[in-house]
């Protein structure tokens, strides 16, 4: 009997042990995403999204890698940080962020725990551009566009879809980054979206016997447009993940025809 209590014992501690190591993961997933709409004087451009930083300082190692992955810029899907976080941790994490090429943020529901003013002052700061219901559009050399779209968090009702679509005017591509996957029941057709981006769902962050909270981050074609869901980098209260890795993202995008 005692031998068995010291075995189940040893076993939930490997378990611990293990679901600590997934949850501080320093992985990034090198995905290529082809459209048959994307503009092919861009020929091919590079992303480096993250998403659900919470908590934790951005490794080295993340960095070297996205670096090296000559990323044109970086994306930061929301839940920067939460309460508790001192912001000396944010700006170490921006400035990191920032040496691997130009950050774009949107809000998620954690970036509303801390003095929001504050956390602005700090964007500004540090130089990145905040998507807040908004987009901004990059132009080739052959005159094509496209156009990267933010909105605020859906959780707190402070996203506004319709803006951040004017503001994209006629991009000939657009991509959307939305913390919460759900903004997907609100896409039509005629919004002309073709990428989405987003987290906020940790991939459940705790998998048992097949079963979590949410499904494991994937990139997924739904009828309006591609989505990735991300499992994130961070976690939200215990600093514990089992089936859903930490992850991070250097997207390459590109033309289907290249």
């Amino acid at each position: 009997m005692i031998y068995f209590i010291v075995l189940f014992v040893l076993l939930m501690i490997f378990l611990l042990l293990y679901m600590v190591k997934e949850a501080f993961a320093n992985r990034i997933l090198h995905q290529e995403l082809a459209f048959d709409d994307f503009p092919i004087g861009f020929g091919e451009v590079k992303i480096f999204f993250i998403s659900d930083i919470h908590k934790r300082k951005i490794h080295e190692d993340i960095i070297n890698e996205a670096s090296a992955s000559n990323s044109d810029m970086v994306i930061i899907g929301g839940d920067l940080l939460e309460k508790k976080v001192p912001l000396s941790r944010v700006k170490e994490n921006l400035q990191k962020l920032k040496s691997v090429a130009p950050v774009y943020f949107i809000w998620g529901n954690n970036d509303y725990e801390v003095d929001v003013k504050k956390l602005n002052a700090l964007l500004m700061e540090c130089g990145v551009k905040i998507l807040d219901n908004c987009a901004v559009t990059f132009k080739s050399a052959l005159n094509e566009s496209y156009a990267l779209l933010g909105i605020n968090d859906i959780s707190l009702k402070k996203d506004r879809l319709d803006l951040a679509i004017k503001d994209a005017e006629d991009a000939d591509f657009r991509i959307l980054v939305s913390h919460e996957p759900r903004v997907m029941s609100k896409l039509k057709n005629d919004h002309r979206i073709s990428l989405v981006l987003s987290g906020h769902t940790h991939g459940g962050q705790i998998h048992f016997l097949g079963f979590g909270l949410y499904e494991k981050g994937k990139i997924k074609k739904a009828d309006t447009a591609t989505i990735l869901v991300s499992n994130g980098y961070g976690t939200t209260a215990l600093p514990l993940r089992l089936g859903a890795k930490a992850e991070t993202h250097v997207l390459t995008i590109k033309n289907s025809n290249l």
